[in-house]
């Protein structure tokens, strides 16, 4: 199968590439990118491991291929935290109300909440709950997940009131 080239900013990087047309958005960023914090679970978008932000919308990578995110912006859990390494305030809130374990389907649930918290800054339960309904995790209980979404956005909250 001939190969297309492909544009694309990755973390806020310019990222040039000859792919098949039937490589997943997911194995791109695994395979050519090198950013293995995108997870491939299920690979029928059911799990939400593989969640990453296109163009600031949380989609699942493993349901599209990477031609069609020629010309887009792509975020992966690599790109969330600053450059200088300091947590986001989901990442900070994750690790802070205990909402991970095994660690596999944290980085979906970071790009999720994220892009979340984004729409709506100050969530309901049932919201964080509705929002994250694609995001599978057989460790937690989603008790402390839930809870970093309200601390994240708490977080978020303060560190604007502190501008």
């Amino acid at each position: 199968m001939p190969e297309v080239p492909i544009r694309l900013s990755v973390n806020d990087s310019g990222v040039s590439a000859r792919v098949e047309p039937r490589m997943t958005l997911a194995d791109f960023l695994r395979e050519k990118c090198g950013l293995t914090g995108t997870h491939l679970g299920c690979e029928h978008g059911a799990c939400g491991a593989c969640t990453v932000l296109l163009d600031g919308a949380a989609v699942r990578s493993c349901l599209m291929f990477a031609v069609q995110a020629d010309g887009q912006e792509v975020t992966t859990v690599e790109g969330i935290a600053s450059p200088d390494g300091t947590l986001s305030a989901v990442q900070s809130a994750l690790r802070e109300c205990h909402g991970l374990q095994c660690g596999f389907c944290t980085p979906g649930f970071v790009l999720s909440l994220t892009a979340l918290l984004r729409d709506n800054p100050d969530p309901t339960d049932t919201e964080i709950r509705e929002g994250l309904s694609g995001n599978f995790c057989r460790c937690t209980g989603y008790q402390g997940i839930v809870a970093a979404a309200h601390r994240a956005a708490e977080l978020t909250r303060e560190s604007v009131t502190r501008r």
